[in-house]
């Protein structure tokens, strides 16, 4: 079983919408006890597992993805 805790609608809808207008965000997210904080061009959401997803592209031009319920912050940069 899974620990992934789904994140409120709003939030979902404000990726789905950053994506469909190529916005760049500011995201800070926690993944192994490391606390990134990064401009991110958000790609596509994306379920596995019962998980939810974003995929991106950090500046350093190479293609991530970090669990949705790990993200602490993203506002529009």
């Amino acid at each position: 079983m899974t620990d992934y805790r789904p994140i409120p609608c709003a939030d979902y809808s404000a990726y789905e919408l950053a994506i469909l207008h190529g916005e760049t965000l500011r995201l800070i997210w926690r993944e192994a006890n490391v606390i990134y904080d990064q401009e991110v061009v958000p790609l596509d959401l994306q379920t596995r597992r019962h998980e939810e997803f974003l995929i991106f592209r950090p500046m350093d031009n190479q293609v991530r993805r970090v669990r949705l319920d790990r993200i602490r912050q993203h506002h529009a940069c």
